[in-house]
């Protein structure tokens, strides 16, 4: 790490930072998925991260037109985070806020394979054991330690819907590296984050218009802005910076540390506090991390 250069070591802290935020949209986001439609929810918290990165690109380095090429590429990534968050909440509807976690930890499997195909990026060795590790670490975290629960492991309606946003979530990790043109983080951020609007605009907009905001619960609305500011506008900024630094790999092994934080955020929001042997798998993940850092 000594000699690690510097926009990749905040490559890595950007992740770092990215897993803990994630995490906390997983457990807002099951106290209110049933209290909203997820389309309606995701246009406006697109639409408002777009502002917000609108307004810190105006004032910094604005759009050129060269930003403007190729806008399909917007379109592409701003689905492909569109379907991504979609059937997030889809899934939290019936699913546990540490079991879709779960199944956001195949995100950096998928990303090594998307990663080989788009860029040809090989994963090392030492980068396979890493993942390996990291995910023993990370199911043994989600599962609290409980071996039976580990054996009887069973997949729920919910949590294979989420499975499709994950994937898109994998393969868009690898195409931001292979459509960026040389666009500021936030300038690419900024157009996908419009492009994810009017997708969900007009997929959305039955269930927009359907929506009486007057009437949600205050949760809700804690849930739209922190998704807002802190899941949207940072994370895709973060997300988007790291990419451009580390292999699609490297990126998505952050997320095995998502169900910890999960585990965190559902203590911190009045849950139970985990058993001490859970702190076995959060050692196996940080040791994996350390292994990715080093190599």
């Amino acid at each position: 790490m000594r000699n690690m250069p510097r926009p990749v070591l905040r490559g890595h802290l950007a992740m770092l930072l990215f897993s803990m935020l994630v995490a906390g949209s997983f457990s807002l986001g099951a106290r209110v998925a049933n209290s909203i439609d997820p389309a309606a929810l995701n246009a406006m918290r697109f639409l408002l991260a777009a502002i917000i990165i609108g307004a810190l690109v105006g004032l910094g380095p604005g759009v050129k037109r060269q930003d403007l090429r190729a806008p399909w590429r917007y379109l592409l990534l701003g689905g492909l985070f569109a379907l991504y968050f979609v059937m997030m909440f889809e899934g939290l509807k019936t699913a546990e806020p540490v079991s879709a976690s779960a199944v956001f930890t195949l995100a950096p499997l998928l990303s090594a394979g998307f990663g080989w195909l788009i860029l040809r990026q090989i994963t090392t060795p030492r980068m396979a054991a890493a993942l390996a590790l990291a995910a023993g670490g990370a199911i043994w975290v989600i599962f609290r330690g409980d071996i039976a629960a580990i054996l009887a492991f069973e997949i729920g309606r919910g949590e294979m819907i989420f499975f499709v946003g994950v994937m898109a979530h994998a393969l868009y990790t690898p195409l931001i590296k292979r459509l960026n043109r040389g666009e500021k983080p936030l300038v690419f951020t900024l157009g996908m984050l419009v492009a994810g609007f009017l997708i969900l605009g007009l997929y959305g907009a039955p269930a927009l218009l359907n929506t009486d905001f007057s009437s949600l619960p205050p949760l809700v609305w804690i849930t739209l802005g922190y998704i807002t500011v802190f899941a949207s506008a940072v994370t895709f900024f973060l997300l988007q910076y790291a990419a451009l630094h580390l292999k699609a790999a490297k990126v998505m092994a952050y997320t095995y540390l998502v169900p910890t934080w999960v585990i965190a955020w559902e203590v911190a929001l009045g849950g139970a506090m985990v058993a001490p042997t859970v702190l076995l798998g959060i050692g196996a993940v940080i040791v994996a991390l350390w292994m990715l850092l080093a190599e």
